[in-house]
């Protein structure tokens, strides 16, 4: 494999961390607070919605780091 495949892959598993992080961060709260259970559609929401946002970040962010640690 070549270094960009090694950024790639290491691209993505970083965000898909920061994704679940960050989703279980707001999902906690609401679990705990009865404002939807495991397994339901809330949940699912959670995660729909803070997996868009990462996504849309690490697009974004995508081409900056690559010209950084890529040169």
């Amino acid at each position: 494999m070549k270094k960009e495949d090694w950024f790639g892959v290491a691209y993505v598993s970083i965000w898909v961390i920061i994704w679940g992080t960050f989703g279980s961060l707001i999902d906690y709260p609401l679990l705990i607070n009865n404002i939807y259970e495991a397994s339901s559609l809330g949940q699912l929401t959670t995660f729909l919605v803070t997996a868009i946002i990462s996504i849309t970040i690490a697009v974004a962010l995508f081409s900056f780091f690559s010209k950084k640690l890529l040169k």
